[in-house]
């Protein structure tokens, strides 16, 4: 498949009640073995892409770095490559959007992107963000290039408190109404994991709901009852590896 025809088969992944699964990847090599597992897209996780590279999450990671990462896994494996670009590097829409190009120009079909202000805090106002939704839209469109972006709201993931949740639901649904009329593809809400809000915001969303396994969250054939369009995992791969890399580090250190 060229980069356009993968595109369109990214989107067409993403079906309500038949979710795309994606366990995140973080190099090339990580890549190949999913694909080789039976994956029919791949997806970065930003936290294990910078951890992999001896960095914090929140866009520490220089961008070239990234950029290449990504370069090197469309390179390397024939599937589909959603990148997670965080803030995509800039809080200014047309920066955003340039930024945007350079993974498209490397092989990329699609985005996670974030409304948290990485650099600062808390949320962009609604219309900020979709300001930023736009001019990636735009800037995709302008290429012919039927690129997916999977706009993300951290309202959930920034409230430790569950039982807050339900007082979020109400402004995702805005947010996810607003980014969908900007020209997002997908909406993306980590750190929900009660059944009964996901399946209210799927119920409301024009866009596939994405859900981040986490702990306590439901099982993929419960979120796909519940109208899920996409699930992820995270970090979660990353910090698995790296553990069991560790204990069998352990065990060999333990002989000498």
């Amino acid at each position: 498949m060229n980069q356009t025809e993968k595109a369109r088969a990214f989107h067409a992944l993403h079906q309500k009640g038949n979710p795309i699964v994606l366990y995140n990847i973080w190099d090339a090599g990580t890549a190949k073995a999913v694909a080789e597992a039976g994956a029919k897209a791949l997806a970065t996780g930003s936290w294990s892409v910078a951890a992999a590279h001896g960095f914090a999450d929140g866009e520490k990671l220089p961008m070239s770095v990234l950029v290449e990462t990504a370069k090197s896994i469309a390179d390397f494996v024939d599937l589909p490559l959603s990148v997670d670009f965080e803030g995509a590097y800039s809080a200014e829409p047309e920066r955003a959007a340039a930024n945007v190009a350079r993974l498209i120009e490397f092989g990329a079909v699609g985005i996670n992107f974030e409304d948290r202000v990485v650099a600062g805090e808390g949320l962009y106002p609604i219309e900020s963000q979709a300001a930023r939704i736009r001019a990636i839209r735009a800037m995709a469109d302008g290429r012919d290039m039927p690129f997916f972006i999977n706009a993300r709201t951290d309202l959930f993931l920034a409230e430790s408190d569950l039982a807050k949740h339900a007082g979020l639901v109400d402004e995702a649904i805005e947010r996810g109404r607003a980014y969908a009329a900007a020209g997002g593809n997908g909406f993306f809400v980590p750190g929900l994991i009660d059944p009964g809000l996901i399946e209210k915001i799927c119920a409301a969303s024009s866009l596939p709901v994405n859900i981040m396994m986490r702990a306590g969250a439901p099982d993929v054939k419960t979120l796909a009852k519940l109208g899920v369009g996409r699930i992820s995992y995270g970090p979660g791969p990353y910090r698995s590896m790296m553990e069991k890399l560790k204990q069998e580090a352990a065990a060999i250190y333990s002989l000498l």
